[in-house]
């Protein structure tokens, strides 16, 4: 309903769910959020659980 669809609500949803997370850990989202887009291009995608706040 505010995100304007569906699939904008669940990509609403892990991007809350991201922020959240680090701050729960004490981490600054913005800067674990600059920190991972800018490795992901490189990164193996077996290896996604390396990149969690």
């Amino acid at each position: 309903m505010f995100a304007g669809s569906q699939s904008g609500g669940r990509a609403a949803a892990i991007a809350y769910t991201l922020i959240g997370t680090a701050k729960h850990n004490n981490v600054d989202p913005q800067a674990w959020l600059a920190e991972t887009l800018a490795r992901i291009p490189n990164y193996k995608i077996n290896r996604v659980e390396d990149q969690l706040p």
